[in-house]
């Protein structure tokens, strides 16, 4: 199944060869980097993405240059519900709307490596499991680390939920600072539309090792067709050594939870006034 999707006569997108050929990473003469990221299949997953990204939610980027051409980054984002479609269209975005294109590298759930070729297939395009470790090497490493601090309680939002923020996580911000790295906040509009869910069910998702089975009005999370906008902020540098107390990290993290939120809103309210072509109202940068 593996060969077949990364078959060198399957149609492969144009600007995803040429956005994956310039990426800036330490690629092997057989196309892999030292993570297990393989260019053949970053172009053949992709591709399909790329196609989703332009014509089906015909996504429009705001604020892609407030995230550096090259050095050690952390885009922080949050979720709207259902599945993480939020993340593999900030991917995307980095791949075809940065200049120079970068590979927005993730920490995928955990009860992906139990699902059948999901292990396998998220290494080869980057994304590696959520451990601390493995976050922190990226970034020693200069790469773009993508974070969503709510994890399956966000995407585990309903439909009427889908612009709310729950509850972040401090482990990024600990790490951010520990390591230097300007965060970068991102908010998503239009992606809860996509998929409107509207009950969540923990005992169907026990049976495939997922924490949930997501449910819509059709049943089945398949992507509705909308327009989805993406807000990324300017960077936000933190002092410190990621040691500080609880309620100084915590403190931090709600500044960065405030830019997304004011994002959100401000994402909303272009949506419902047809005003997407207007300046967005960017927070001034923190340094």
């Amino acid at each position: 199944m593996l060969k077949r999707l990364t078959d060198r006569t399957a149609p492969l997108h144009p600007e995803v060869v040429a956005g994956v050929d310039a990426l800036e990473i330490p690629f092997s003469p057989l196309g892999v980097d030292p993570y297990g990221t393989s260019k053949a299949h970053l172009k053949a997953w992709m591709s399909p993405m790329a196609w989703l990204h332009r014509r089906y939610f015909s996504v429009r980027v705001y604020g892609a240059e407030h995230v550096p051409a090259r050095g050690r980054a952390m885009l922080v984002g949050h979720h709207s519900g259902g599945v993480a479609l939020d993340g593999a269209l900030l991917i995307t975005s980095m791949l075809l709307d940065h200049d120079p294109p970068r590979l927005a590298q993730g920490m995928a759930e955990k009860f992906l490596i139990k699902l059948p070729f999901s292990s396998a297939i998220t290494t080869k395009i980057g994304q590696l499991t959520g451990l601390p470790e493995h976050a922190r090497r990226l970034l020693e490493d200069e790469r773009l680390l993508m974070v969503f601090p709510e994890g399956a309680r966000g995407t585990a939002k309903l439909y009427k939920d889908r612009y709310d923020l729950v509850q972040f996580g401090t482990g990024f911000m600990r790490l951010a600072m520990a390591t230097g790295t300007p965060i970068i906040p991102v908010a998503f509009s239009g992606v809860g539309e996509a998929i409107p869910t509207v009950f969540n069910s923990p005992r169907l998702g026990r049976l495939v090792g997922a924490p949930y089975v997501p449910f819509t009005p059709y049943l089945l999370p398949v992507p509705l067709k909308t327009a989805v906008q993406i807000y990324i902020a300017p960077p936000m540098r933190f002092e410190g050594g990621g040691r500080e107390p609880d309620h100084e990290i915590e403190a931090n993290v709600d500044q960065v939870k405030a830019v997304i939120a004011d994002l959100i809103r401000q994402g909303v309210d272009r949506r419902q006034t047809h005003e997407l072509d207007q300046p967005v109202r960017w927070p001034a940068p923190r340094s």
